[in-house]
């Protein structure tokens, strides 16, 4: 039986590969909506990197005149992306991306200000989850976990009756969730955090560079980025730390990052940050606009196309990232390959985050809300560069499926 579905699968997989080059002879369509997992690196972030990788080779620690030039690359984009979330660019901590920035804000938690209990959900990214779990065993740190409702909403009620006791807690709640979309109110918990003395830490890599952040405002502890997420490069981001929040080094070796990360700095990669800070908060409110207006249609036209569908987490413009879809849809005798059927088609999508994509488990946070686990899900995600077209050509795929149409 394994055999069989095993060889299933391959038949697919090697269709996909044909299909795949089929499409770069003939220039047939092909669909990206999976802009959650990463997005395509704008043209202009490629070009601001171009001549670091090629003319500026210095290591930014020297003190001779390559190591300096470098260096003040470094530093011109520190401040440049602090002026755009109105912090000090000595809050801006430059790391490998979302991942390392989420382990050093709750690692540190414990080993420098004294943490004895972390606030969590069961739907966060597993960058918080499985660090969370790993602490709570290493270090004997009690772990928490605050209710959530069955679209993805932190129960804040719940959250005070935990933080009522004022033990030294870390919160770590996601700003809006990598696969059902829902959005925490930032700055409510913020507030509720502050009002038990606890230490907030939000992982905000799927909405920074997708909403404004104003941190001179919001009264928080650490927040995460990765410039992936927003057409910057792979591999670099930042960790903000409050500028009262007192933090050692999680990752020892050179003085680089102020002593709080060794390594020598991907300079490259920190300028196509910065320059992908740009390019987002030109004009975040017309693109939000624009990104908003493909998802509710996509929402309208699934409906009308396929009845039975549903969508999982919120949809409501107010409470839901805008970048990011999940739906639910009916179940059929093909529903396991539902992925392999879109990809063959042309359109790239996810049944759940990306950093899963090869775990043979469900979506631990679709569990967590208690979604049907009979019924396939896709999680389709937008950017600025996804069109109207591409929307209508995944829609007629999707209603082709289910009407039998394709195998």
């Amino acid at each position: 039986m394994e055999r069989k579905i095993f060889a299933e699968y391959w038949v697919k997989i090697n269709q996909i590969f044909a299909f795949n080059y089929l499409c770069r002879k003939l220039k047939y369509m092909h669909v990206y909506l999976d802009n959650a997992a990463t997005t395509p690196v704008a043209p202009e972030v490629v070009e601001a990197m171009i001549p670091i990788l090629k003319e500026e080779f210095g290591n930014p620690s020297s003190t001779h005149f390559f190591g300096r030039q470098v260096k003040a690359h470094i530093e011109t984009s520190r401040r440049n992306i602090a002026k755009h979330i109105k912090c000090q660019p000595s809050e801006i901590i430059f790391t490998s991306g979302g991942t390392e920035a989420d382990n050093m804000a709750i690692q540190e938690s414990i080993d420098s200000l004294g943490v004895k209990r972390i606030v969590t959900s069961r739907i966060e990214h597993h960058a918080v989850g499985h660090t969370a779990e790993s602490a709570a065993k290493a270090k004997n740190v009690e772990l928490v976990y605050v209710d959530i409702d069955n679209k993805g909403n932190v129960d804040l009620n719940h959250l005070k009756a935990i933080l009522s006791d004022r033990k030294p807690t870390l919160v770590s709640l996601m700003h809006a969730n990598n696969e059902i979309a829902t959005l925490l109110p930032l700055k409510e918990v913020s507030l509720i955090c502050r009002e038990y003395g606890a230490y907030f830490h939000s992982d905000t890599v799927q909405t920074m560079g997708h909403y404004s952040f104003d941190l001179s405002e919001l009264d928080i502890d650490f927040i995460t980025c990765a410039a992936h997420k927003f057409h910057g490069p792979k591999g670099v981001g930042f960790l903000y730390i409050n500028k009262n929040v007192k933090v050692h080094s999680i990752i020892h070796g050179g003085a680089q990052e102020r002593g709080l990360r060794g390594g020598t700095e991907n300079t490259s990669g920190i300028v196509g940050l910065s320059k992908a800070f740009d390019l987002a908060y030109e004009d975040v409110s017309e693109h939000q606009k624009y990104v908003q207006s493909l998802k509710s249609y996509m929402i309208e036209s699934l409906t009308k196309a396929i009845p039975e569908i549903s969508f999982h987490g919120e949809i409501d413009p107010d409470k839901s990232l805008y970048t990011v879809l999940n739906v639910c849809l009916p179940k059929t005798d093909k529903s396991g390959l539902l992925l392999f059927t879109l990809d063959l088609k042309g359109i790239a999508c996810s049944g759940g985050s990306a950093c899963s994509s090869g775990a043979v488990q469900g979506s631990h946070v679709l569990a967590g809300i208690n979604a049907p686990s009979e019924k396939p899900n896709a999680r389709f995600s937008f950017s600025r560069y996804t069109t109207k077209e591409e929307i209508d050509f995944t829609i007629k795929v999707l209603k082709e499926i289910y009407q039998g149409v394709l195998v």
